[in-house]
C-alpha cells in the first residue's frame, strides 16, 4: 500500500523541477511557443486559487491544503485498499496539492508556466503547472473510479 507513496512523491519531485527551471530560465511573462499556435511555456505567478481566483488568501489556502493533505491521507489508508484506481487517484491528488503547497510557502506565489492555446474557438486556456495537471487527473480518475464503484455496487444489489 506504502509503494503508492512513490507516485504522490514523483508528482512533487516533477512539479517543483519544473518550476525551479521556469523560474531559473524564464523572465517573468516570458513566451517561448513549442507547437505554434497550440502550446508553449509562457512564465507566470499566481497568488490565488485555480484561475488566479481569491488571489492573496495565503492562510485560507494554506489551511485548506492542510485539511485536503489530512483527508486524502484518511480516505488512503481507512477506504482505498485494496482499490488501486482509487489509491492512484488518492495519491495523483496529494502530490498535486503537496506541489502548490510548496510554492505557496517558500515563494508566496503558485509557479505556473503551461500555456495551451485553442485557436479554432480563440481560446487561450488558463495557464498552469504539473502539480495542477496531477489534481485534474487525480479528480477525474476519482470521478471514473466513484462511477465504476457505483455500478459495482448496483450489479451486487441487483444479485
Amino acid at each position: 500500500m506504502y509503494k503508492y507513496y512513490g507516485l504522490a512523491a514523483f508528482v512533487v519531485i516533477i512539479d517543483q523541477l519544473s518550476k525551479w527551471s521556469i523560474v531559473k530560465n524564464m523572465q517573468l511573462g516570458e513566451n517561448i511557443m513549442l507547437w505554434d499556435p497550440y502550446f508553449g511555456l509562457l512564465s507566470h505567478r499566481n497568488r490565488g486559487a485555480a484561475w488566479g481566483m481569491l488571489q492573496g488568501q495565503f492562510w485560507l489556502f494554506a489551511l485548506v491544503t492542510v485539511a485536503v493533505i489530512i483527508g486524502i491521507l484518511y480516505y488512503f489508508h481507512k477506504e482505498a485498499k485494496g482499490k488501486p484506481l482509487f489509491q492512484v487517484s488518492l495519491m495523483f491528488l496529494l502530490g498535486g496539492a503537496i506541489g502548490n503547497f510548496i510554492d505557496r510557502v517558500f515563494r508566496g506565489e503558485v509557479v505556473d508556466f503551461v500555456n495551451v492555446l485553442i485557436p479554432v474557438i480563440n481560446y487561450d486556456f488558463p495557464i498552469f503547472n504539473i502539480a495542477d495537471a496531477a489534481l485534474t487527473i487525480g479528480v477525474v480518475m476519482l470521478i471514473i473510479y466513484m462511477l465504476f464503484e457505483e455500478k459495482l455496487n448496483q450489479k451486487k444489489v441487483k444479485q
